[in-house]
């Protein structure tokens, strides 16, 4: 197959997709033929992430907007019939967390957790299903969980939470909706360079020159704790996201992918300073 034909003619939609990962996904969905309706809650990144597709020779529209608002979610998802006449794929990529404690948080933080990461993609999926059933098409659905969804996260209590929510509900829809021809699927990062991890917040400027640099001590910690010795890229999220969305994944439905240099698979593993797999170092 070739790559740059992966995805010709179809039209993707991609929530977060002005920065990040979602950013990342949009370009490689562009850079494979596809056309993107891009939604963000900055309107510059929004704008950014559409003149990219645009400059790969790709048609995009740019929709800000908050996930968090089911109707702006239900209307982002419609201007792909709209503008295009067609939806082939969903990508439920906007989310986040503010790290603390359980008990220092109160419900409307938790509420606001919820929306963000596991109601956005209820509606999303729920508004995007049925005009992919009615073209005909099939599609594919992408959900961008986390490693945090199969294991303990302190301090990250509701979100990861969602996370493992959002696994379940990847593989129920992969079950629910394979009658229809839609796959299901999801990755799940970890440790990924975004301006949410290298700049001052997560909606900070998607430009790598701009974002906090990182430390020697980070890089040590990053390399005795991740297999592969280096925290991920975006663009290799996208790429995981482009094989799922595909025609090379047309036999693959209900998985959960990881993206993590291997952290999921070392278990709690981590490299001494001498250079051993350790489960803990004194």
């Amino acid at each position: 197959m070739n790559p740059n034909n992966l995805l010709q003619g179809q039209v993707a939609v991609v929530t977060g997709g002005g920065g990040g990962i979602g950013r990342a996904i949009a370009l490689a969905f562009a850079g494979a033929g596809a056309d993107v309706v891009v939604g963000d809650i900055v309107p510059a990144r929004c704008e950014e992430t559409v003149a990219r597709v645009q400059d790969l020779g790709r048609r995009a529209v740019g929709a800000p907007m908050d996930v968090m608002d089911t109707a702006q979610v239900e209307a982002l998802v419609a201007r792909a019939e709209s503008e295009f006449g067609r939806l082939d794929i969903l990508v439920n990529n906007a989310g986040g967390t503010a790290l603390r404690p359980f008990l220092e948080q109160n419900e409307k933080s938790w509420r606001k957790h919820i929306d963000l990461n596991f109601v956005s993609m209820l509606a999303a999926t729920s508004a995007a299903a049925p005009i992919m059933i009615k073209g005909g098409r099939g599609g594919a659905i992408l959900n961008v969980t986390s490693i945090e969804g199969s294991r303990a996260a302190p301090y990250a209590a509701v979100y990861s939470a969602c996370k493992a929510a959002m696994n379940n509900f990847t593989r129920t829809m992969a079950v629910e909706l394979s009658d229809h021809d839609i796959r299901v699927n999801a990755i799940a990062p970890d440790f990924t360079e975004t301006p949410g991890l290298r700049g001052n917040d997560r909606n900070g400027p998607v430009d790598p020159s701009t974002w906090l640099p990182v430390s020697e001590a980070q890089k040590d910690g990053m390399a005795r704790r991740i297999p592969l010795r280096r925290g991920g890229v975006d663009a290799e999220c996208g790429q995981a996201a482009l094989y799922l969305c595909s025609p090379m994944a047309s036999y693959v439905t209900g998985a959960i992918l990881p993206v993590d240099g291997g952290t999921w698979a070392s278990g709690g593993w981590v490299r001494s300073k001498a250079g051993r797999w350790v489960l803990s170092e004194i």
